[in-house]
């Protein structure tokens, strides 16, 4: 139960006075639900409007407030001209303009002859000066601030409005106990909480607004500090829980390993030897594998799963896109036919008696390993005795998914997989409740893959080059042509893929092959089987290819408007050549304006594939705050955080969450008692969950 004293914190925004149904809705789009939300709700800007005794020697486009008396109105004789209302006033005539506007209003309201106080962009013009819209218009000073705060803002809620919420709220506010350390506190000169509030929505100056301000740093250290304590709650509550515990005998894993064409690596020994440590405890294994582009996660996948197998259990392996999930099927199914394991694949494609059967296989355990996509988790989704449970990708989903995969049946282990490199201060937040290992190391023979930057002015040429390359290689070759959007736009310049699948095919007649995420799924395998089959040279394709495509033919990797791109993606996209013997070759394609973030992000792909290094130059290069989007999406959303510029915050509050959590497991002392008001303060569902359970 949330304790009474956050109760006003957590209203809902349409009972604060003023905020109608329709308003409330566009502020919960912006905000979120909760009082509480609106003030995480940080302003962005301050407007500084200070009062302007005489124009001689203000300087133009000033922001500023003066006192007018009204001279006259200028009445335009259409609707498509201004409305004007003349005025004197610090030492100068000064006009207010007005489109859009209501006549009788404004000769009503501010009638000839009365004295007002204006504030607005002061502009020169022939003679004097004008206000264009301004921004207020009173009979006293005090209606007109002095230091007007800006929010981030969409349609329908302006920083005024989001002004006058914040005002309410600040006011109702209850003073709650202090969960800082002292000693950090003091030496941080870091406010109480209700001051550093009050403070942020309040700055004066665009150095109040920095992450370095003490009431910024205060606000941003609580949520870092909510989310590792959370992390570190759920971790406690694992390490309790008991799981199911694998004694494999071998017989599966030795097998596949005597077959394998390739020798494991060492650092491919070395994790296997931690995921059979954790597997073979009294405890839950809930363990992060990091690896890079090309490092061999699949195979310990599924040597993971193959052990779980040998003592009886079933295993499912969960990929984020049916195309990846069916590649996985193909590869794992042909190696596991002749160690008599049976296979199975759910996505959404499976349906009617197809599906049925493969659900009652499972239920009965004639599946052993199942693949699929998130339908594998779904309600009706029942398996026999379920032991390990593998997500790939685990960048798609957060730590909510997490536990609730691990739910699925008493004591189920877990090993997550990601492929994009995560740097190490993000890894903390997202996955600090979970063991981690790292592939570090690639499979020997693979070369590395070289990688050029050209403009694109040079498409014709390269596009000659390419057919030649492919026509007189040696051995079969094919590559590889990604555009980031599948229609023109009229608001972008970047070459949709249509457009260039229908240029390519003037070279390579038929066979150039294309794929985008419109496609139809079946429509997508079909493109892919023909690509992997050798029958296609070309394929021309969106981001859908990013990660899991593997054609060992596939040797040419072109991405246009590279720029575009974050690091990350491109990392992935140039992952998918490289992935046989022969040399391959990764070509950035850019356009002729770049930015320097973009020159620098290209120089970086050109000297280094290395994906560890390039996820921490990402974190420099775009900052924690694009990372932590759509692209890490299963990251948390850090509202106050920058941890970019404000990282040591992340060391500090990991050292403090272990530190209380060490001397009071259960937060009854009354730091602890306090902590659990910053937990549900900062609405951390998971842990709110992990207090309930304790």
């Amino acid at each position: 139960m949330r304790p009474a004293l956050l109760n006003p914190l957590f209203r809902s925004v349409g009972s604060i006075p003023g905020i109608g149904p329709k308003i409330s809705r566009l502020v919960e789009r912006l905000c979120g639900p909760y009082w509480a939300d609106i003030l995480w709700h940080l302003p962005s800007g301050v407007n500084y409007r200070p009062v302007i005794q005489d124009l001689i020697n203000t300087p133009p486009n000033t922001l500023g407030t003066i006192q007018v008396q009204i001279t006259g109105h200028i009445v335009p004789p259409t609707r498509r001209q201004p409305y004007r209302i003349l005025c004197e006033g610090a030492g100068a005539t000064v006009e207010l303009v007005f489109f859009n506007y209501h006549k009788s209003y404004l000769q009503q309201k501010w009638p000839e002859g009365k004295v007002i106080w204006v504030s607005g962009r002061l502009e020169r013009q022939m003679g004097g000066w004008k206000i264009l819209h301004p921004d207020y218009m009173t009979d006293t000073l005090d209606d007109i601030p002095v230091y007007e705060v800006i929010y981030p803002q969409s349609q329908g809620v302006g920083s005024k409005l989001l002004r006058r919420m914040v005002s309410f709220i600040l006011s109702a506010t209850p003073d709650l106990p202090e969960w800082l350390d002292p000693a950090f506190q003091a030496k941080h000169h870091l406010p109480f909480w209700n001051t550093a509030l009050d403070v942020a929505h309040h700055p004066k100056t665009a150095t109040d607004l920095l992450p370095t301000n003490p009431a910024r740093m205060r606000l941003a250290y609580d949520e870092v500090l909510a989310n590792q304590l959370a992390l570190l709650l759920v971790r406690q509550q694992a390490s309790r829980k008991k799981g199911v515990r694998i004694q494999p005998t071998g017989f599966l894993t030795d097998k596949l390993i005597d077959v394998l064409p390739f020798q494991l690596t060492g650092a491919q020994k070395r994790v296997l030897i931690e995921i059979a440590q954790d597997l073979n405890s009294e405890s839950q294994m809930i363990r992060l594998l990091q690896g890079d582009v090309g490092s061999g996660k699949t195979i310990v996948a599924l040597l993971a799963a193959l052990s779980v197998i040998e003592d009886g259990y079933q295993a499912a392996i969960m990929a984020p896109t049916d195309i990846l999930a069916r590649q996985h099927f193909a590869k794992i199914e042909a190696l596991c036919r002749p160690l008599g394991v049976t296979v199975g694949i759910l996505t959404g494609r499976e349906k009617g008696t197809v599906r049925a059967k493969i659900l009652t296989d499972l239920a009965s355990g004639e599946i052993q390993l199942l693949i699929g996509t998130h339908a594998l988790f779904t309600e009706h989704v029942a398996f026999h005795r379920l032991g390990l449970a593998i997500i790939d990708e685990q960048h798609k989903f957060g730590v909510q998914q997490r536990l609730s995969l691990i739910q699925k049946q008493k004591g189920v282990n877990l090993l997550v997989m990601t492929a994009t490199p995560i740097p190490r201060s993000l890894a903390l937040t997202a996955y600090g409740d979970m063991d981690s290992s790292r592939l570090d190391e690639k499979p020997a023979g693979r070369q590395p893959i070289e990688t050029r930057v050209m403009p694109v002015a040079k498409i014709p040429e390269l596009v000659e080059r390419l057919h030649q390359r492919i026509q007189n290689a040696p051995e079969k070759t094919q590559a590889y042509w990604i555009c980031p959007l599948v229609d023109e736009s009229e608001k972008t310049d970047l070459t949709a893929v249509k457009a260039r699948y229908e240029a390519l095919q003037k070279t390579f007649g038929s066979r150039v092959g294309l794929v985008h995420g419109q496609m139809k799924g079946i429509e997508k395998d079909a493109v892919m089987e023909r690509f992997a089959a050798g029958e296609l040279d070309v394929l021309v394709a969106t981001t859908v290819i990013e990660v899991g495509v593997d054609v060992k033919s596939a040797t040419v990797m072109i991405i246009e408007q590279a720029e575009r791109f974050g690091l990350a993606g491109l990392h992935q996209l140039r992952g998918r050549v490289g992935r046989g013997s022969d040399k391959s070759l990764c070509i950035l394609l850019h356009g002729s304006h770049l930015t320097e973030t973009a020159k620098a992000r290209l120089r970086v792909m050109r000297e280094t594939d290395d994906g560890f290094v390039l996820a921490e130059e990402d974190l420099k290069l775009r900052g924690a705050g694009e990372i932590l989007g759509t692209r890490q999406s299963g990251m948390p959303d850090f509202r106050m955080a920058d941890m970019q510029t404000a990282g040591d915050l992340l060391w500090t509050a990991t050292k403090d969450a272990q530190t209380v959590l060490s001397l009071d497991p259960k937060l009854e002392s009354p730091r602890g008692q306090a902590l659990r008001i910053l937990l549900y303060l900062f609405q951390k569902d998971t842990e709110i969950q992990t207090l309930k359970a304790g």
